[in-house]
């Protein structure tokens, strides 16, 4: 074979080579065979001089200059390549593929002089295939980036449906599609953590005019907002079920988004207990529509300092960032801080406001039901008292003890503990849930109180769970409900010397 022959034949290889390099690994592979075929030092960069994909060795200051300087050359002047000779180095600039995008990156090797006689045919046929390379990567980064924004903005979407912003959330999901509808059904789906970009996916084939969102709270966790007029409910696929928890909320209304995502949280703790792994939100009495028009009224005299709240400085929390901070650490308490996007010390300032401005103590469980019933009152579709009766209720305000010793309330809590004061259901079950309820929701007083293990009761409780319904161990829980019930019922004994309300073991 002739010396020219032999020559196509070995530039034909080198091809190859640098093309299974390239399906091995990219833009990297292809420099580090280059840099193996000719001993030069080989990386991309930009325009300016910024390496993008550094040389296996360090580059020194003289490799630097003349590749920044190569850089300049070939910009400044149009060229197709530049060539470099100084201080025994010589450095070769060109752009990848003979594109002059400004997007794309220049191709440039540094060599001893004299460099290699075939680097120049060999950096002619690797800016081919690096460039290939790099537009590969190139576009699944924009598309990472526009995934991680498209995620971003639908969470965004759902943090203003949870805190009562639904003309902005709607405004927002009209630019992304589908649009919100005016009645959702709230699901949440449980799986493992590794499976929710696939259940994304397969939620998304699935379902038609539906929102799907990765919890930003719970990484186990997916949600999704369906329609709830006239739409088929989902028609699970096996294989997702057979991994997967699924809680479905009732049909609400899209500004109680909030509402719908408690109902399918508590369904969640249900389905963890059910064979086929799904279940629907038991419907109960919601104790502020029980109460109703008072307890809209105490609520607004209640919450009236935080919301008459004018932060002193510009980067202060104003009223509604406070109530929006109660609302989420009562649903999620420390993790909070993930669902509403701030330090864990901005969390602790925000609570200690909120504690000085309500003359509250939240590390008590009857404070924080105060709270979350006041919240509750004012967001529900409570009825208003008559305008004239408004400010004659206000100068008389009852407390929480009076709204709670009203007869509807007690018969709303007696309904709230029937599933586990059942004749078939052990004792312990009742009297652990009270106890632990009274003792601020803590599991190793409740254990100590019960000369029993802390395990034991998180199983009593975990029982509770599967019986009431309702998640207890994690947050949105249950437990303050459950504590204004169990209040209620205390209520009603001491002012009924009958004692009506005895169902319920373990109380002082």
């Amino acid at each position: 074979m002739d010396t020219a022959a032999a020559r196509r034949v070995r530039r034909a290889d080198d091809v190859l080579d640098m093309q299974r390099a390239a399906r091995r690994g990219g833009t990297g592979p292809v420099l580090r065979w280059l840099e193996g075929r000719t001993s030069v030092t080989a990386f991309l960069m930009d325009s300016a001089g910024t390496v993008t994909c550094p040389a296996r060795t360090l580059l020194g200051d003289a490799e630097r200059g003349l590749a920044l300087r190569g850089a300049r050359e070939l910009t400044e002047r149009r060229l197709g390549s530049v060539a470099i000779d100084e201080d025994g180095l010589t450095c070769i600039v060109l752009p990848l593929g003979g594109s002059r995008s400004a997007a794309a990156p220049l191709l440039a090797a540094v060599a001893p002089r004299p460099a290699p006689p075939e680097l120049r045919l060999l950096l002619a046929d690797a800016s081919s295939v690096l460039y290939l390379s790099w537009l590969a990567e190139h576009t699944r980064r924009r598309q990472r980036r526009l995934t991680i924004a498209e995620a971003g903005t639908r969470e965004a979407v759902l943090h203003l449906l949870m805190n009562g912003h639904t003309s902005a959330a709607r405004q927002i999901a009209g630019a992304l599609r589908p649009a919100l509808p005016a009645m959702v059904r709230v699901y949440v789906i449980e799986g493992p953590p590794s499976f929710r970009g696939q259940l994304v996916r397969k939620l998304s084939d699935m379902t038609k005019g539906a929102w799907i969102v990765q919890c930003p709270v719970y990484v186990d966790h997916s949600f999704m907002l369906a329609p709830a007029d006239d739409a088929p409910a989902p028609v699970w696929p096996p294989e997702l079920a057979a991994v997967c928890w699924i809680g479905e909320s009732g049909a609400v209304p899209l500004r109680e988004t909030a509402t719908g995502y408690a109902q399918a949280f508590h369904a969640l703790a249900a389905a963890r207990g059910r064979a086929e792994r799904r279940a629907s939100f038991a419907a109960s009495p919601d104790l502020a529509l029980t109460i109703g028009p008072a307890a809209a009224v105490w609520a607004k005299a209640f919450l009236l300092p935080i919301r008459t709240h004018r932060a002193r400085r510009a980067q202060d929390p104003d009223g509604a960032e406070l109530l929006a901070t109660a609302a989420s650490w009562l649903s999620f308490h420390s993790r909070a801080t993930a669902h509403l996007k701030i330090h864990r010390n901005t969390l602790t300032a925000r609570l200690t406001g909120i504690q000085e401005l309500l003359g509250l103590d939240l590390h008590r469980l009857a404070d924080q039901a105060a709270l979350a019933l006041a919240l509750r009152s004012v967001t529900e579709q409570v009825p208003s008292p008559p305008e004239g009766d408004i400010a004659e209720a206000a100068r008389t305000l009852p407390t929480v003890d009076e709204l709670l010793s009203l007869p509807r309330v007690g018969e709303w809590a007696q309904q709230q503990f029937r599933p586990v004061t059942a004749p078939d259901v052990p004792a312990c079950i009742a009297e652990t849930l009270a106890t632990w309820l009274r003792l601020d929701a803590r599991i190793g007083p409740t254990a100590a109180a019960l000369c029993i293990s802390a395990s034991a009761v998180r199983k009593r409780l975990a029982r509770g769970e599967a019986l009431l319904a309702r998640s207890l161990l994690r947050s949105p829980s249950a437990i303050h409900d459950l504590w204004l019930a169990l209040r209620a019922l205390d209520l009603a004994e001491q002012t009924e010397a009958r004692g009506r309300f005895a169902g319920l073991p373990g109380r002082a």
